[in-house]
């Protein structure tokens, strides 16, 4: 549940057993839970130690895709088609998304500034020149 990207093949599950043992999940995992799938699924799992498919996980958004054969190959897909992206961009979505939980500062205030900063990019510049020019763009991640 701490990746930013989480894949599975179709014969994953998925579950949070430990109230079972009488313990309740360990490093994180009530909290990632109930930023990955909502407090009322979240609270289902964790209170009844039930096991999920990888189907319900994908509806709950717990997991962000099934492989359709190999989990590695679908995953180097998936990471393929991110890595063609701005890299400063997606360095900003990262910390962004992640800020969304932390009390330091408004992930919103945050996702403001860097917004406003990678304007002055030369990665935005090419991103908008290749748009316009309807080509891919060749980020440099400056």
């Amino acid at each position: 549940m701490a990746c930013h990207l989480r894949v599975a093949t179709g014969k994953s599950k998925f579950g949070q057993p430990e109230v079972n043992l009488g313990l309740i999940p360990g490093y994180g995992g009530t909290q990632r839970l109930i930023q990955l799938i909502g407090k009322g699924r979240a609270m289902h799992m964790l209170l009844s130690g039930d096991i999920i498919d990888a189907n319900q996980a994908l509806e709950y958004g717990l997991i962000n895709l099934i492989a359709e054969e190999d989990a590695h190959e679908s995953s180097i897909q998936m990471l393929k088609r991110i890595i063609r992206k701005g890299p400063l961009a997606l360095a900003q979505i990262i910390n962004c998304v992640n800020e969304y939980h932390s009390f330091s500062k408004s992930g919103f205030e945050l996702e403001v500034d860097e917004f406003g900063n990678l304007f002055g990019t030369e990665d935005f510049k090419e991103g908008v020149d290749a748009f316009i020019s309807r080509r891919k763009a060749d980020f440099k991640g400056r």
